[in-house]
């Protein structure tokens, strides 16, 4: 490694970016009668299956897969097609062809297992923590001894975690990882900000010796709300995340460091889209039988691009 860059051998390609942006966004995605975003009940549905017993393969592909679909879906899930009388052989058919078309840039062999993915549903039981962590915001960006950056809305700690294991999952291949552990220390890296809130570095700075035994304190009382055989699963994946020594920690941090990163660049990604983007691009005001007038409007008012 020389002047500070990262040899591709070490890094995704950078392709995959578009991808990471797009699956971001499910963190801002809500709906009308359901709590929180997509992002937060993908959280809450994983910690639901795993406490329930179910295979941890199976938790971490459903939940891969659903937020695939759901970049393009939205929040028109398996519950929504069928209260509008969408049959089942139909709605997993629509599913399908949303994972297919939000994963070109997924690794063909984990493609293929994503394919075979149950559903991502599980609304039993979840531990008090998920919950906590859905109500902690992020501290937004602290240095010490500079004011903080706080772009609004903040996101969550749930909706971070969610989101890092499943840039994590797709990762794996490119850091030859085993999912099962990325993905499980990926939805548990922040236990500790259930009961602590989040300062920060700036605040990690001043905490000083007190930092990690109180991390460590607040992780095991969340840890403790789990079965015992989880909690040792959990125990055993957080082992990758002090360093990125294991391909299991490479890809977490990558996963990790990614979406910090476009987390803020999503802010300022908005601050920076012009009227000429919006309706060239986005075709804000698309093709339909009124867009004629539509444009003729803008074009009166000023607002055309």
């Amino acid at each position: 490694m020389t002047d500070g860059i990262v040899p591709a051998a070490e890094a995704p390609p950078a392709r995959i970016l578009g991808l990471f942006r797009e699956l971001g966004e499910l963190k801002r995605i809500r709906s009308a009668g359901r709590e929180g975003s997509i992002a937060d009940r993908l959280f809450a549905a994983s910690w639901s299956a795993l406490c329930e017993g179910r295979p941890l393969g199976d938790v971490w592909r459903a939940t891969t897969a659903a937020a695939l679909a759901a970049t393009r879906m939205g929040d028109i899930d398996r519950a929504v097609m069928g209260a509008l009388g969408i049959g089942g052989a139909a709605t997993e058919a629509i599913l399908a062809r949303a994972l297919e078309e939000a994963a070109e840039e997924v690794d063909s062999p984990l493609l293929a297992m994503l394919r075979q993915a149950p559903p991502a549903e599980a609304d039993g039981p979840v531990p008090t923590f998920v919950a906590q962590l859905a109500g902690q915001p992020r501290a937004g960006v602290t240095c010490p001894g500079r004011p903080r950056l706080l772009l609004e809305p903040p996101e969550n700690h749930a909706e971070h975690c969610l989101m890092v294991a499943v840039y994590g999952v797709l990762l794996c291949p490119i850091y030859d990882a085993r999912p099962e552990v990325v993905f499980l220390a990926s939805l548990s890296h922040h236990l500790h900000n259930a009961l602590i809130p989040d300062s920060g570095f700036a605040g990690e700075v001043l905490l000083g010796d007190h930092l990690e035994p109180a991390f460590a304190r607040a992780t095991e009382m969340a840890l403790a709300e789990l079965p015992s055989e989880l909690a040792g699963a959990v125990r055993g994946a957080r082992a990758i995340l002090p360093d990125a020594a294991t391909p299991e920690g490479r890809a977490f941090h990558a996963a990790d460091t990614l979406d910090r990163v476009l987390q803020i660049e999503q802010h300022l990604r908005a601050g920076k889209a012009s009227m000429s983007y919006v309706l060239n691009d986005m075709a804000l005001v698309h093709e339909g039988p009124v867009k004629p007038f539509q444009d003729r409007l803008l074009a009166a008012m000023g607002l055309a691009a």
